[in-house]
């Protein structure tokens, strides 16, 4: 008994805060007023949401608050006991408000282009040659369960004429029971940030996960906020928009004078500004709190309405020696917004309400209808003019030991005493993972995302086991690596397989040891038997998406044999790079009729012991070292690969001298509303005796047959759908495709169409034709051009594609130069 009292008097002890609550609308319209001021007695300064609803809560005792709106009767509000919730109305103070709104826009444009003006020399990051802070993060999804109805827990059988009969909504019931006692979620992190020559440097020194012993990175990188709110464009949960102070800001933004608060002892003018926009997609919204003297910003509040609505605090320290505004404290939140998607936030799912403009009472909430997240950073131990970043290519860094930390290292750096639901989140969570072994489903998880099933000490490769082509035919086979319950620095890797229609068996086996565990770098032997398609070009560096079967080489049916021994050293040396550094000895065997014409020696079969250097090169992304290695937090547009391939004279009996050039880039901006726009352009060039298995054939992916019915398959996605397979070859050729993709449109309510347009091109030539014996091609001297129309995913995941063939290599009939394919799109729901 004694201690249940004390555990209710620290319970209350925890809870026991000041805290008011209310709404702020208009007199004589009820309308609500939105980012009205609310300023308590204590000294904080807040406003009300776009609902013109407050929610304050204070450690020291507020007795009074004073509530402002530009045009309106400042009032003051006196704060009783007993009395926690208001529902207050303010007067307006002119009759002719029109000109006291003209006056306050005209007003709020000067001082926004007066920031402006001056931000480069009221940004920290500016001003400053070099800085270091540390940052507390404390991240969580939870749901308030006061604001949960009752009403959830029971739903009604049936009605008789004795009454109604109820029964127990478990499912609800057990949802509230849980966010009463814990978070559905919990993270912290602990950094040392540091900042010099323009860049900014995150270095993790403590990291805790509910639940996983080993934390996600990809959680652990997420971005939710900016860190500079005088960035040009601004992040808010991973997307980016123009700042409200951007050079072309006062194009896209209204904005309003709304008040005059203080702001750490000095007056801020309080500018409300506004996406002009009148699309659903609302845009940025939100208030900057602008320091009257210098015109830095003193305070931000970022919100976004939509099928989230995502709200972003910021909070500044004025520092006098350097007359700046430097960032003290951030807050980010996500609450249900308005759209009939289910959507995944750390694996839970929250559902929200139908379309923006629909009755959103026509729906009964479920409990997921509460859910929230919400992340808090308190920064301190602020210094300036500190030493040179350490490895500045990393935007992250982990230390060693950071998810090793004990209980005093996280209460040395805890901002606010942890509550009881806190506390009980960790001890559940982690209670709840080792039962249902959450990291091992984790772990297998991200596997099969890659497309391995592990299995023991063994990654089983599940694109090995099936496929199909038309030289093959259907071809089965079993591979995999060995993974790290085996051991970390040291790896098998093989696979064997038959084709079912042309009767042999082939296969790959190798060995690598890890030599540089920060580089992630290891030396490697492999030997493989196999075939592979004539002309292709492959990026050897380059990882493949796992697709539970890649269409494209089902009607492929000139291959050629390749048995090689190969040494390899792959590495993450080079900053913002993946390279791949190979010497080979190949033994080549086309299965088609050809041979290679050299000074009249013509060969049916070849030797090629080749060096190969092969490098991806992501110059904008930002990347996160890790304990195991190299990790891309924020992939960034255009990326580069490289490929150089030079044979080796006569050394081990080889038959050619050649050299070869590959390059390739890609880039890809992503749309607020939702598009997408994808630009490729990839070339490559050979020097000396290169036989035609070696060459280029720009990927044709259409069959020879006699109608278009006849030639339907499956479309790929970089390839010509109207080029036909073994048409052209090239010695040099350069290849450009441009994609756009728009939202998907709802025809029915199963059927949304992805509509993306598309157009390729390729120009090419070929050295020396007649070296080339026993098949007939063309050559791409004038170019070769299709654009056509992809409708993707529109029933469980089926799409349809349309492309058209012109231009100079356009065929003679009509239908030939159409080609109608088919698509999937799978979702595995990771």
């Amino acid at each position: 008994m004694k201690h249940l009292f004390l555990f209710f008097l620290f319970t209350l002890s925890l809870q026991a805060q000041f805290r008011i609550t209310g709404t702020v609308k208009e007199n004589n319209s009820n309308k609500a007023l939105a980012f009205a001021t609310i300023t308590t007695n204590n000294g904080i300064n807040s406003i009300t949401d776009v609902d013109g609803k407050f929610n304050i809560s204070s450690n020291k005792p507020i007795s009074s608050f004073y509530v402002s709106y530009i045009g309106y009767t400042k009032i003051k509000i006196n704060v009783q006991k007993d009395n926690q919730f208001f529902n207050l109305k303010l007067t307006q103070s002119t009759d002719n408000l029109n000109e006291v709104v003209i006056a306050t826009e005209n007003a709020a444009l000067s001082i926004i282009k007066k920031t402006i003006a001056l931000k480069d020399n009221n940004n920290p990051q500016k001003r400053l040659h070099s800085f270091a802070f540390k940052n507390y993060n404390k991240l969580i999804v939870s749901a308030n369960p006061d604001s949960i109805s009752s009403q959830i827990d029971s739903i009604i059988v049936r009605k008789t004429r004795k009454g109604i009969y109820y029964k127990i909504d478990s499912t609800n019931y057990k949802f509230k029971t849980t966010v009463n006692k814990r978070h559905l979620f919990q993270t912290e992190k602990v950094s040392q940030y540091q900042f010099s020559d323009n860049k900014l440097k995150e270095t993790i020194l403590g990291t805790k996960m509910a639940g996983l012993k080993q934390p996600l990175y990809e959680i652990i990188a997420f971005n939710l906020q900016s860190f500079s709110i005088y960035d040009p464009k601004y992040e808010l949960f991973e997307t980016k928009y123009n700042s409200p102070i951007a050079d072309d800001a006062t194009k896209e933004y209204n904005y309003k004078l709304l008040d005059t608060v203080a702001i750490n002892g000095r007056d801020s003018y309080m500018i409300y500004f506004k996406n002009k926009k009148k699309s659903k997609a609302k845009g940025l919204e939100g208030i900057l709190y602008i320091d009257q003297s210098n015109f830095a910003i003193s305070k931000a509040i970022m919100r976004i309405r939509g099928l989230l609505n995502i709200s972003a605090n910021h909070e500044f320290e004025y520092l006098p020696e350097e007359n700046i505004w430097f960032p003290v404290h951030k807050t980010f939140q996500i609450i249900k917004g308005q759209n009939d998607d289910d959507i995944n936030i750390f694996g839970g799912t929250i559902q929200f309400d139908g379309d923006m403009e629909q009755n959103l009472s026509t729906r009964k909430k479920q409990p997921s209808d509460y859910i929230y997240l919400r992340s808090e950073s308190h920064i301190f131990d602020i210094q300036k003019n500190t030493l040179a970043i350490e490895n500045p290519s990393y935007a992250v860094e982990i230390e060693k030991n950071a998810f090793n930390k004990d209980e005093s290292f996280w209460e040395s750096y805890r901002k606010d005493s942890f509550d009881i639901r806190s506390k009980k989140t960790y001890s559940e969570l982690d209670s709840i993972a080792i039962r249902k072994k959450i990291a091992n489903r984790v772990r297998i998880g991200k596997k099969i995302i890659n497309g391995y099933l592990p299995i023991g000490f063994f990654d089983m490769d599940l694109r090995k086991i099936f496929s199909y082509n038309n030289y093959e035919g259907f071809r089965l086979g079993l591979g995999g690596v060995t993974n790290e319950r085996l051991s970390k620095n040291f790896r098998i890797e093989g696979y064997y397989a038959y084709g079912t229609k042309d009767g042999f068996f082939k296969g790959s086996i190798g060995a690598a040891a890890k030599i540089d565990k920060q580089a992630n770098s290891w030396l490697g032997i492999s030997y493989t038997d196999d075939v592979r398609e004539i002309a292709s070009t492959s990026f050897t560096i380059e990882k493949k998406p796992f697709k539970i079967y890649d269409p494209r080489p089902i009607n492929i049916s000139t291959f050629y044999n390749y048995a090689s021994w190969k040494s390899y050293f792959e590495t993450n040396q080079i900053p913002k790079t993946e390279s791949i550094w190979e010497i080979a000895h190949s033994e080549i065997q086309p299965k088609f009729d050809y041979a290679f014409n050299k000074n009249n020696k013509l060969y049916t079969n070849y030797t090629m012991t080749t060096a190969m250097v092969s490098l991806q090169w992501s110059p904008f992304s930002d990347f996160m070292q890790t304990p195991t290695g190299q990790v891309e937090i924020e992939k960034r547009f255009p990326k580069f690969s490289f490929q150089y391939t030079q044979s080796l004279g006569r050394l081990w009996d080889n038959d050619f001298d050649f050299s070869k050039f590959d390059f390739k880039t890609e880039y890809e901006k992503k749309y607020l509303n939702g598009q997408k726009t994808s630009l490729l352009f990839q070339a490559g060039y050979t020097l000396g005796d290169v036989p035609l298995t070696h060459l280029y054939n720009s990927s044709p992916n259409n069959i020879t047959k006699e109608t278009i019915i006849q030639r339907i398959t499956f479309g790929g996605k970089n390839s010509f759908e109207t080029m036909y397979f073994n048409e052209f070859f090239s010695s040099k050729y350069a290849f450009f495709q441009f994609k756009h993709a728009f939202n998907r449109v709802t025809l029915f309510k199963k059927i949304k169409p992805s509509l993306v347009l598309v157009s390729r091109m390729a120009w090419g030539d070929l050295e020396h034709p007649e070296q080339h014996v026993g098949i007939n091609f063309k050559t791409l001297n004038n170019g070769f051009f299709e654009s056509g129309i992809e409708l993707n995913q529109i029933f469980n995941g089926l799409g349809l594609t349309t492309f058209f063939r012109y231009g100079p290599n356009q065929l003679t009939k009509f239908e030939d130069n159409i080609a109608i394919k088919l698509s999937y799109v799978l979702n595995l729901g990771f």
